[in-house]
């Protein structure tokens, strides 16, 4: 009631939308909160019962790998310009495998004939295939994972297939349209947004229990 009854110029103006990469800074230092104060606790711990100290290294190793799995999450999920130069797709793929800290033995590629030799000109689609890994890493509880790359005409397609993935909430997360408020579907919205901006499109289907997340891709 109040409010109303104030000078025009003493109103507040309305704050702007978050962007992409406020969402994802606001994402980290809530998310990182925890496993950081964890951390500190551990490596206390250890100094005060040697004792205990190879039990405890493991749980410290644990809250290290969840902490760079998050970061990766961010750096692929935050804006990325085009790179200079055009790289072949499969040197994109070995290096996005490489970054998204899926264990290799855990992960079977299978790029088909002339796939590969297409050429990427711009960092998003190695963001994408980071995002994509790394979701199902950090997601899958060490369930295989196949990828898939074919190139058709006009098209690349990037498929990733996993068993015991929650279908209605991977498919939930694509279809936001706004960043998360935390890093809960992040890589995924991020995943939507960059296919957009290259001006792709993403599809899914599930086939005995494994589900198919494929993005395609424009061949230009």
């Amino acid at each position: 009631m109040l409010r109303a009854h104030l000078p025009a110029s003493r109103r507040t103006t309305p704050e702007p939308a978050p962007t992409a990469e406020d969402a994802v800074l606001r994402a980290l230092c809530h998310d990182m909160r925890s496993p950081l104060a964890s951390l500190e606790a551990v490596l206390g711990t250890i100094q005060q019962a040697p004792e205990q100290g190879r039990e405890l290294l493991e749980l410290a190793r644990a809250q290290t790998a969840h902490l760079s799995s998050m970061l990766r999450t961010a750096d692929a999920s935050a804006g990325a310009p085009p790179r200079p130069g055009a790289r072949l797709l499969r040197d994109v793929l070995q290096a996005s495998v490489a970054s998204s800290g899926l264990p290799r033995q855990q992960l079977t590629v299978s790029v088909e004939d002339g796939a590969g030799e297409a050429t990427v000109g711009d960092a998003r689609v190695g963001r994408i295939l980071v995002n994509l890994l790394e979701n199902a890493h950090r997601h899958g509880d060490g369930r295989a994972v196949v990828l898939r790359v074919r190139r058709r005409p006009g098209w690349v397609d990037l498929s990733l297939t996993q068993a015991g993935v929650p279908a209605g909430r991977v498919v939930d997360h694509l279809s936001r349209s706004q960043p998360p408020v935390d890093l809960t579907g992040l890589g995924l919205w991020s995943v939507r947004r960059q296919t957009g901006e290259l001006g792709g499109r993403i599809a899914w289907s599930e086939d005995g229990g494994a589900f198919t997340l494929t993005v395609q891709l424009p061949d230009k």
